[in-house]
C-alpha cells in the first residue's frame, strides 16, 4: 500500500511564487531536492551574529519537532531486527505499568506512542525531564494522561509520548538513546548530526546556527565553537553526571521531541531517503513496508476525533504528517493544494519543514530563525516564512 495521502488534481493547485527575501534578522535556508541529489538550494543571513557567519545549508540547527521523524527511522530500523514490536504493550519492555489510570486496560503501544493516539499530554513542560529524575517518575502523574479518551480513541499532539518512546528504545537495547539513534539512524546515513550535540563531529559544533529572538538576545546553541558543558537537561542539584546513567531510565534527557542537530542539506539526505522507499545511496535502509508505516496516516481528522491546533494537524503517521486534509476544521494547505507528507517544527523562534511528494518523488527541507513567538501568519494554519519557503519548491 503506497501513502494514503489526498489525491488532488493538478486544476486545484494554485500557481506557487518563489519565496520573496525573508524580513529583516530573520535567517532562512532551504534545500529543493528529488530522489537523487540537491537540485536547488539557498540561504539568507547570519548562522552567527558575533562572529558574522554567514548562513549556509550545510550549517546545523536545532530543526524541533522534525526530531520525531527521525526517532521513528530509528525505531522501524529496530522493529525490522525484531528488537521493537509497535503494537506491543511498551509496559513490556518498561518493565513497569505505564496506563492510563482512567484506562487501567487499555495498553498503550509504540505504534499510538508515535501517532500521539496514546492518552499522554503535555502538562506544561513536563516533558522536559532533567538527569537525576526518570520517565517512570513523571508518568505517576494524572497531569500526563487524557482522563476523557482512552488510548487509540483520540489524537493530541503530544510532546511526552517521546521521552517515552526513547526509554522504550533504551530499554530493548541496554543503550543510551542519543548513541543508539545515531548508529540506527544518523551515521548509516552518512549525517554529521546529533541529538543535543553529543555525537556531531567538531566541525560541526563549529558551524552550529545560533537561535536569536527578535530583539537579539540569544535563545539557544550560542556555543562560540565548544561543546556545551551539560548537554543534557540538568537542575542544580542532579548536576551533569552521565558516566552513572542507567539507560532506560530517560529517555528524554537528549530531547528525542526535538533535540536535532542538522542542516538543511542533511534534512534533505532524510528526504531523499523518504522519496526512494527506503533506499539510501543504492542501499536498503527500510523496508517499502517501514516507509508506508511511517508517511501513512494512522489518524485522519473527521470533526470531532483529535485536536487539530487551529486547523494544522488533520492526518497524522508514524511521526509524519500529512497535508493538505479537505475537511471542515481543517487549514493545512502549506503548499496550495499539493499532496505532501513530511514534518513542520517551531522552537526558540525557528520555524522547520521537510517535505515530501511522494507523485513526483521531490521534496524540501527549510528552516528560519529569529521568527519570535507570534510571527506574521500566511493563508494557511502555516506562517507566513514557512509558506515562502516551501514555495521554493515549485512545480
Amino acid at each position: 500500500m503506497r501513502y494514503l495521502l489526498p489525491v488532488l488534481g493538478l486544476a486545484a493547485c494554485a500557481p506557487v511564487e518563489r519565496s520573496p527575501p525573508p524580513p529583516a534578522g530573520v535567517a532562512t535556508a532551504w534545500a529543493a531536492f528529488d530522489a537523487q541529489t540537491v537540485r536547488e538550494s539557498g540561504a539568507t543571513g547570519q548562522a552567527d551574529r558575533a562572529a558574522a557567519r554567514a548562513l549556509t545549508i550545510d550549517d546545523p540547527v536545532r530543526v524541533a519537532s522534525i526530531s520525531k521523524l527521525v526517532v521513528a527511522l530509528g525505531v522501524m530500523r529496530l522493529v525490522e531486527a525484531g528488537r521493537l514490536d509497535l503494537d506491543e504493550d511498551v509496559s513490556e519492555k518498561l518493565g513497569w505499568s505505564l496506563r492510563n489510570p482512567a484506562f487501567p486496560d487499555k495498553p498503550i503501544t509504540l505504534r499510538l506512542l508515535l501517532s500521539h493516539r496514546s492518552s499522554l499530554k503535555d502538562d506544561g513542560e513536563a516533558y522536559i525531564i532533567p538527569i537525576g529524575q526518570t520517565v517512570r517518575d513523571r508518568m505517576r502523574d494524572p497531569a500526563s494522561f487524557d482522563a476523557q479518551h482512552p488510548p487509540g480513541s483520540y489524537f493530541r499532539y503530544a510532546n511526552i509520548n517521546f521521552p517515552v518512546i526513547a526509554t522504550v528504545m533504551e530499554k530493548a537495547t541496554g543503550e543510551r538513546f542519543d548513541r543508539l539513534i545515531h548508529a540506527q539512524a544518523i551515521a548509516p546515513l552518512g549525517l554529521d548530526a546529533c541529538f543535543n550535540w553529543t555525537m556531531c563531529s567538531d566541525a560541526a559544533v563549529a558551524r552550529a546556527v545560533v537561535l536569536y529572538d527578535t530583539d537579539g538576545s540569544v535563545r539557544l546553541d550560542d556555543l562560540g565553537g565548544r561543546r556545551p558543558p551539560c548537554p543534557v537537561y540538568s537542575t542544580p542539584a542532579g548536576g551533569c553526571d552521565l558516566a552513572g546513567y542507567v539507560p532506560g531510565t530517560n529517555g528524554g534527557l537528549f530531547s528525542p521531541q526535538g533535540g536535532l542537530r542538522i542542516s538543511a542539506r542533511g534534512l534533505a539526505t532524510i528526504g531523499r531517503l523518504l522519496v526512494n522507499r527506503g533506499v539510501h545511496d543504492g542501499e536498503r535502509f527500510l523496508s517499502e513496508a517501514s516507509i508506508d508505516a511511517i508517511l501513512s496516516p494512522a489518524w485522519r481528522f473527521d470533526g470531532g476525533n483529535g485536536e487539530t491546533d487551529q486547523g494544522f494537524y488533520c492526518a497524522y503517521g508514524l511521526a509524519s504528517q500529512s497535508l493538505p486534509v479537505p475537511v471542515k476544521g481543517c487549514n493545512d494547505d502549506l503548499f496550495a493544494g499539493r499532496a505532501m507528507a513530511g514534518h513542520a517544527g517551531s522552537a526558540y523562534g525557528l520555524r522547520s519543514g521537510l517535505w515530501i511528494d511522494p507523485k513526483t518523488r521531490t521534496g524540501i527541507a527549510f528552516f528560519a530563525t529569529s521568527n519570535g513567538a507570534d510571527p506574521p501568519r500566511g493563508r494557511s494554519a502555516y506562517t507566513l516564512i514557512e509558506e515562502r519557503l516551501a514555495a521554493n519548491l515549485g512545480r
